[in-house]
């Protein structure tokens, strides 16, 4: 009796040893979360997006000639104005559907992002509510084209408007994806009817289509050549969490393992 109650207890205190010992999964975006979350630098640099296209809007609004779209041509001096603005990390904060990612120990999938966007309480980022009115004042219209597939478009709506963004009664401004991720067609689309002032977005892709699916060269040349463009017509919020940067690290072959991921991704690393 006294030798298996001190078998039992054995057993137990190894169990508890190896419990305390567990480590938990390491996940890529534990920081990028945290410091979208937590850090005054995140929030202070959102706020200085928004206070810097503020400051070029009232800018572009005297200027006739002044254009944010490649994609704009022809007379567009005389177009109403309107700035473009992503969604996802431009003006709403998806950070707790990535922290659950992490809790959760769990992969990205577009039937957990869906549910997320469904649930619609993705809250605004600092300062970009107060720069969309103060556009709807100036009386520029505000579209936000997101990579959202369309059946998220009520969804999506539904949650700006909760966030406190204007929304036009006149035309739809909520502009989500078809088939295609590249926003160039759906930019050219709304700049056949307005004067594009300013184009905001994290990824950049959402400023011209040449960054869309290309290498991490091709994108290091195309910042050099439209140098004059950002933080004058093109606003960039940071976002370390995901996006194209991380896809052309892998050349966007997302069917590999993490584990391939990860061993390419330090490889990339400069020592």
């Amino acid at each position: 009796m006294r030798a298996g109650f001190t078998l039992l207890i054995f057993l137990f205190g190894a169990l508890l040893s190896s419990c305390s010992l567990e480590k938990p999964q390491l996940n890529d975006l534990l920081n990028a979360v945290l410091w979208m979350q937590q850090s005054a630098e995140y929030k202070a640099s959102a706020l200085q997006a928004y206070r810097t296209a503020r400051r070029m809007l009232d800018k572009a609004l005297e200027e006739e000639t002044w254009t944010a779209a490649l994609e704009q041509t022809g007379g567009y001096q005389h177009l109403p104005p309107a700035v473009i603005l992503d969604v996802d990390e431009t003006v709403l904060d998806n950070s707790p559907f990535e922290a659950q990612l992490i809790f959760n120990q769990t992969p990205f999938s577009y039937e957990l992002w869906d549910k997320w966007c469904y649930e619609s309480r993705a809250q605004p980022l600092p300062g970009a509510v107060e720069f969309c009115n103060y556009a709807v004042q100036k009386g520029v219209t505000v579209f936000y084209v997101t990579n959202r597939r369309n059946h998220l478009t009520e969804a999506t709506r539904e949650n700006l408007k909760q966030a406190g963004f204007p929304l036009s009664n006149k035309t739809e401004t909520v502009i989500t994806r078809t088939d295609e991720s590249d926003k160039g067609p759906r930019r050219a689309k709304i700049a056949a009817r307005y004067r594009i002032l300013l184009l905001i977005g994290d990824n950049n892709g959402d400023f011209t289509s040449g960054f869309t699916k290309a290498p991490t060269t091709t994108r290091d040349k195309l910042v050099e050549q439209y140098h004059d463009y950002w933080g004058t017509k093109w606003i960039v919020l940071p976002n370390p969490s995901y996006g194209d940067w991380e896809g052309a690290l892998f050349e966007y072959n997302y069917k590999l393992s993490d584990d391939e991921k990860y061993n390419i991704k330090l490889k990339k690393l400069r020592l």
